[in-house]
């Protein structure tokens, strides 16, 4: 018995998300034969969850009236990476950014419209139904229909390279049997998702306190592909970023990713209101939450974080809206209806991430903070908000909301994540190159396995840009896999 339905393919994809599935189409639709492998039951990973794709000049956006600058994006980009970002990469990734909205749709995909993120352009592309629809809807079916095979719980662990260097095997394996066989190809394309999930290499890899991150994901991103490439002399490169979104709290008792769309998360750790930190102190202009990445990174430079709100804000995003949003998940300016009974539940159930008390004084000895240092911090802050001016940091006066009303709650903040992103170095054929810069024959990488898009930090300000790239990336690794292979058998 064998694990796939032949034992050479023109074209071997591993991982199932927008990348991966991407480029597997592709891959079918410029002729090539191909395996597609997912290690888990179902397919998408954390593709699933995404709400929508970067473009400029779409026509999606031309409907709306909407323009944005390519050259402007790429400029803006590379600058906010302190050009660690390839500006070819970015080239191909802008001007190929419409395309890839029309292919999406030629697929069925379906779209909501265009917005922005937070203080960014309109450049996200939001589709129906989220990536599940995108991926088990349109694009693996179409895959599917086009003689793609997929096999699910099937790893791949190892790639074999020819004596010229040249990919010419790849291992996979079946998860519930064990049993490995070796599947002949002339290219592979690993597209797996990144190491968010993979708590070893995030310490190793990163900067981040791996204690305070936590992952909102399918959980399968264990750097698979990027192993799998360093092993035959890949190089290492780009690692070390984190797609952060600012404040996330941390229930023991359930999955990360439930609390995407609950407005009691949304408002503990996502508005520009009071945060301060072990000491009780405030430590930066909490607006930086309009910049979900910047967000991240200011929660890390302190120990421990801490939002605290009234019941007179609480109240008055119940009525009015809140100031900042979580995606698509809990809308910017959404009527925060369901919060009271949210925060009410958690403090019922203990739940230790929150703090409720009538008085500062309480909630400071609650949290465990200094009750001198949070008290003349919220005095010094119900200063600012009563005179217009952020002695501080200069927060705007929008968002200079007193701290008055009691009953009063502190949340305890940890850090969000959806993703990882680099590890390989690519060409702007999406092609990885070895320690020396020599293209390893055959070898292909796309979405988060792939650098070239970021620096240190992810840009929210154009936002869809990580999924964007996923898909765009997806379709030109398999394109241009598919032509590879199609030259080496000519030559042969």
């Amino acid at each position: 018995m064998t694990i796939s339905k032949k034992t050479e393919y023109d074209v071997v994809v591993v991982g199932t998300g927008a990348a991966g599935t991407s480029a597997a189409l592709e891959a079918a639709q410029n002729g090539a034969s191909v395996l597609l492998l997912e290690k888990g039951k179902s397919t998408g990973g954390s593709s699933n969850y995404t709400e929508g794709l970067f473009a400029v000049d779409s026509y999606l956006q031309k409907e709306q009236g909407i323009h944005v600058s390519g050259t402007e994006v790429l400029k803006e980009e590379v600058e906010y990476s302190k050009y660690r970002a390839d500006s070819r990469i970015w080239r191909r990734y802008v001007d190929d950014s419409a395309d890839t909205v029309k292919w999406l749709k030629d697929q069925g995909v379906e779209y909501e419209g265009v917005q922005a993120m937070g203080a960014g352009e309109a450049t996200w592309h939001i589709y129906k139904g989220m990536g599940n629809a995108v991926i088990h809807d349109a694009l693996q079916p179409k895959a599917e229909k086009l003689g793609v095979e997929l096999l699910t719980l099937t790893t791949a662990t190892k790639l074999h390279r020819d004596g010229e260097g040249a990919i010419d095997a790849i291992t996979i394996k079946d998860v519930k049997s064990g049993e490995s066989e070796d599947i002949k190809t002339k290219s592979v394309v690993l597209a797996t998702g990144g190491y968010l999930n993979n708590p070893e290499m995030i310490k190793n890899l990163t900067h981040y306190d791996d204690s305070r991150l936590i992952p909102v994901s399918s959980g399968k991103g264990t750097g698979d592909g990027l192993n799998l490439a360093w092993n035959v002399g890949a190089k290492q490169y780009g690692t070390g970023l984190a797609m952060l979104f600012g404040g996330y709290l941390k229930d023991p008792d359930e999955p990360a990713f439930k609390f995407m769309a609950s407005q009691m998360n949304t408002a503990a750790g996502q508005q520009p209101l009071l945060w301060v930190n072990e000491d009780g102190k405030r430590f930066v202009d909490e607006s930086v939450v309009y910049n979900f990445s910047y967000a991240g990174n200011a929660l890390y430079t302190q120990n421990e974080t801490y939002s605290i709100l009234d019941q007179g804000v609480i109240d008055k995003m119940a009525k009015d809206g809140n100031f900042m949003g979580l995606g698509v998940y809990v809308k910017r300016g959404e009527k925060m209806v369901k919060l009271q009974d949210e925060i009410d539940e958690a403090v019922a159930a203990n739940k230790p991430f929150i703090f409720k008390a009538d008085t500062v004084e309480e909630l400071a000895q609650k949290m465990g903070l200094s009750v001198s240092q949070l008290t003349e911090t919220v005095k010094d802050y119900n200063g600012y908000c009563e005179n217009g001016v952020d002695g501080d940091f200069g927060k705007d006066a929008e968002y200079l909301v007193p701290v008055a009303k009691g009953p009063f709650y502190g949340f305890k903040l940890n850090v969000g994540a959806f993703c990882t992103m680099g590890g390989l170095q690519v060409t702007p054929e999406n092609e990885v190159e070895d320690e020396k810069g020599t293209v390893i024959e055959g070898l292909y990488a796309g979405g988060n396995d792939s650098a070239g898009l970021a620096g240190d930090t992810y840009g929210p300000n154009m936002p869809g840009t990580c999924v964007g790239f996923a898909f765009y990336s997806g379709r030109n690794s398999g394109r241009n896999a598919a032509k590879y292979v199609k030259t080496e058998k000519i030559n042969s």
